[in-house]
């Protein structure tokens, strides 16, 4: 290496570079970094929640209960299918995810220049550098080159790097000026570009706290069932009951785990991801709109992000004698002349007009000489850094004007004249070369911050969301503009400071400090860690390479359209008109789902805990099961439709604090009294048929009633009196929990005062005509012949309705009386501390 670094040697040649290409030193691809297909299918299909469906499905299909079967593992198949399509999709964005472009690079092959693919070059190689073109490898600059580097895709830093002989050129920056030749050190995976994006195809998946709470609430249920289904599984192996029975048995206790939420929740965030992307946010990963709302901390890059990432003209300061339109059009003149314009003559173009020069020589803008300049008949005239220009000056320009200024994060360049009308800008080698100048006037400058960010900024700090500003640029100046978009804090800090601190330290510095400066995308990385180690819930934006690894690390990471397509593909969320301000809707329709679903955990749990203790006190009174495991897809009436209507009618008002202490509230007192009231009924009728039959009291028109709807013959089946009690039973207890469930709706939901013993009224009419619709639409299966046999029920029967309507108002009168009273809180010592 040491040898190449003297001179541009001839490179290898082509036997040597097939030859280390075979030894798998070639710049080959990054490949893979996310799981394989076959796991990601074996993870979600045959997950805990879905192997004991299964189980009890394969079992009901050995016995033939096809239908059983089916409601047994539809449900689960459908969260799997839904959860590994969309792991499925995001391994396909990252797995075509390349910081490199896949252009032809020069490399020095046997003596001269050829063009090959990025990925047929190898380490050793010698490559032609010029401007326009990407590095594709690191490695230094040989003798000879000498060039500037646009780096800002990796470390945030807006300015190009002047590069000498013997300093590195990093893959993924952009040569803009200059030439030379390079020596590939480290190429592939183990360049900078591919460890970046061998970093950024990593999957990293966070569980929001909605999905942590649903899921702890789900294992809680599901051990609460084992442990019932093992006293109840006992009691029947003791009494004899069949293999068939012992297995339906289990398939209605596996039904009381509420695994429809899962399904529930990935339908709110798709619901919810199609509103905000309305209003300009692309959501990539659906859990994002949700894991908005519980943001505390927002991270955010300066340019691109807070900045439009374009320059504006802020004011022109005359100097001397001199006056501000000789200034302005000499200005104007220098940018409208310009052939070669950079983004601060596009800048004072865009603010000034300009006359039209006759050009004589021009001297572009480069960062090693940090000035530009024109000759023409007007004069010459030089625009660059006050710094560059004060050797030829004939006296100094006032400090207080260029510092005033400095401080507040503003770009300040001198408009000078040359004192000889007919002096040049070249030497007389040619090289560029300043006369003596006279000093004119200075251009101050500003990054134009985004109209919408200072509205944004406020709005969040309303909500209590902190932000803080991490950036690649000069701190002084990312404090600037972060003052000007509204977020203030403690003295700014580079990232050199945060190598020498360790974690202890660091999160002492992040916690008190808003602005960062001068970091790179690991510090970026690091403040991220520091922020979740305190326990705060990070949003991380962004547009360029150097923020896809904070991305990844943040609970939701946003990207700008605009910016890199690595960023864009490893980000949560993509804001597809670079509004800053279209995160707003995202937390609101977070508040709108985390509402939404916490009314819809009231449906579910209250349903669960009722059938639970029904079940219990059946089989504590000795009676038959209270329920097939057809019967179970009742719930669709009592609690899938109505839980994705409130869902999604719910209002973005803020997530209940106390939600688990409210849920026991509610859950409690409904489930004790529907069941108290269910297990009565059930009680009733099964002791009525089986008097009746074992007697031989009853009517005719009823035994024939029975025989119609069991398929058994009376005084010929041995089982057709606890066959048709139980089914009469069955039919009373699933006709009133359905209605008790439909009425439940209106207690959460009230829409007047008549069910407002719960929460205050609404005045919302969408819930009270979502009950009607219910009532009828249960009604339909009691009367048409295949549903009501499909579900395990009687047909219309008059018994029934003179029972269970009575009981229903029993009900309402009841749990409106230890609502509106707060019995149960009383009881178990929740009223409120208010």
């Amino acid at each position: 290496m040491e040898q190449l670094m003297l001179a541009p040697a001839e490179g290898l040649t082509g036997a040597e570079a097939e030859a280390r290409r075979r030894r798998g030193e070639a710049n080959t691809a990054v490949q893979g970094g996310s799981r394989g297909y076959a796991e990601i299918l074996r993870t979600n299909v045959f997950s805990f929640f879905n192997l004991i469906l299964f189980t009890i499905g394969a079992a009901l299909l050995v016995l033939g209960r096809y239908s059983d079967a089916l409601i047994s593992v539809g449900l689960g198949l459908i969260n799997a299918v839904l959860s590994a399509a969309q792991e499925i999709r995001a391994k396909r964005k990252l797995d075509r995810l390349q910081l490199l472009d896949r252009a032809g690079v020069l490399v020095v092959r046997d003596g001269r220049e050829t063009e090959v693919a990025p990925d047929r070059v190898v380490r050793g190689d010698v490559l032609r550098v010029r401007p326009g073109d990407q590095i594709v490898v690191d490695g230094p600059l040989l003798d000879g080159g000498r060039l500037e580097a646009d780096e800002s895709l990796l470390t945030g830093e807006s300015d190009p790097v002047v590069k000498h002989p013997g300093d590195d050129l990093r893959s993924g920056s952009l040569c803009v000026a200059g030439d030379g030749h390079q020596l590939a050190r480290d190429v592939g995976v183990h360049s900078y570009a591919g460890r970046l994006t061998t970093e950024a195809r990593r999957a990293t998946t966070d569980r929001t706290p909605l999905q942590r709470s649903i899921e702890f609430i789900v294992r809680l249920v599901m051990a609460l069932t084992v442990l019932m289904s093992g006293a109840i599984l006992a009691q029947a192996a003791l009494e004899g009951f069949s293999v068939l029975r012992v297995v339906q048995i289990t398939a209605v206790l596996s039904g009381l785990v509420p695994y429809g939420l899962f399904f529930l929740i990935a339908l709110a965030y798709t619901a919810g991801a199609v509103r905000i992307a309305r209003s300009g946010a692309l959501v990539q990963q659906v859990n994002a709109v949700e894991s908005m709302t519980s943001v505390d901390v927002i991270c955010t890059d300066k340019t691109g992000t807070l900045t439009t990432g374009q320059l504006v003209l802020e004011e022109i300061v005359p100097l001397g004698d001199h006056e501000y339109g000789e200034a302005a059009g000499a200005l104007g003149g220098l940018a409208h002349n310009a052939t070669t314009p950079n983004v601060t003559a596009m800048a004072i173009a865009g603010s000034l007009g300009g006359p039209v020069w006759r050009v004589r020589d021009e001297v572009p803008f480069s960062s090693s000489l940090r000035w530009s300049g024109l000759v023409a008949e007007e004069g010459t005239w030089v625009l660059g850094a006050p710094d560059a220009l004060a050797g030829r000056l004939p006296r100094p320009v006032p400090a207080t004007e260029i510092t005033d200024r400095t401080g507040r994060g503003l770009r300040v360049l001198l408009l000078a004249r040359a004192a000889d009308p007919e002096g040049g800008l070249r030497d007389a080698a040619g090289r560029p070369g300043l006369p003596v100048l006279e000093p004119v006037a200075l251009a101050v400058l500003a990054d134009e911050v985004r109209p919408e960010v200072a509205a944004a900024v406020a709005r969040f700090r309303d909500d209590g969301v902190e932000l803080k500003v991490l950036s690649g640029d000069d701190p002084r100046t990312v404090a600037a503009i972060a003052a000007r978009a509204g977020i203030t804090g403690d003295e700014p800090v580079t990232g050199a400071v945060l190598d020498d601190l360790d974690d202890a330290a660091l999160d002492r510095l992040v916690a008190r400090t808003g602005v960062f400066g001068r970091v790179a995308p690991e510090h970026k990385e690091r403040i991220v860690r520091s922020l979740r180690r305190q326990g705060r819930y990070v949003a991380m934006v962004g547009d360029g390479v150097n923020d896809a690894r904070a991305l990844k690390k943040a609970h939701v990471g946003v990207a700008m359209r605009s910016g890199s397509a690595v960023t864009r593909d490893v980000a949560d969320i993509v804001l597809v008109e670079d509004d800053f301000s279209a995160l707003s809707p995202a937390q609101y329709e977070g508040r709108r789902i985390i509402n939404g679903i916490g009314i819809s955990l009231y449906v579910f749990l209250a349903r669960v805990a009722s059938q639970g203790l029904v079940i219990l006190s059946v089989t504590m009174l000795g009676l038959s099961f209270p329920y097939s495991p057809t019967q179970v897809g009742l719930t669709l009436f009592t609690v899938g439709i109505p839980t994705v209507f409130l869902t999604f009618w719910a209002k973005p008002t803020p997530p209940d604090p106390h939600l688990a202490r409210n849920l026991v509230r509610f859950v409690v007192p409904a489930s004790v009294v529907t069941a108290t009231f269910g297990t009565a009924i059930y009680a009733v009728f099964y002791t009525l048929v089986m008097h009746g039959f074992g007697s031989g009291r009853a009517p005719e028109r009823i035994i024939h009633e029975f025989e119609r709807t069991t398929g058994l013959i009376y005084g010929v089946d041995a089982d057709f009196t606890e066959a048709s009690a139980t089914i009469l039973a069955q039919t009373g207890l699933s006709t009133f929990f359905c209605f008790a469930s439909f009425l439940l709706i209106l207690f959460l939901a009230p829409r007047s005062r008549v069910f407002a013993a719960w929460t205050a009224p609404t005045g919302d009419k969408r819930p009270s005509w979502l009950v009607l619709g219910l009532m009828v639409a249960f009604g339909a299966v009691l009367c048409v012949p295949v549903l009501w046999q499909y579900f395990g029920l009687m047909g219309p029967s008059k018994p029934v309705f003179f029972v269970v309507l009575p009981m229903l108002i029993l009900w309402y009168l009841t749990l409106t009386v230890v609502f509106r009273l707060r019995l149960f809180d009383r009881l178990l010592g929740l009223e409120n501390p208010d």
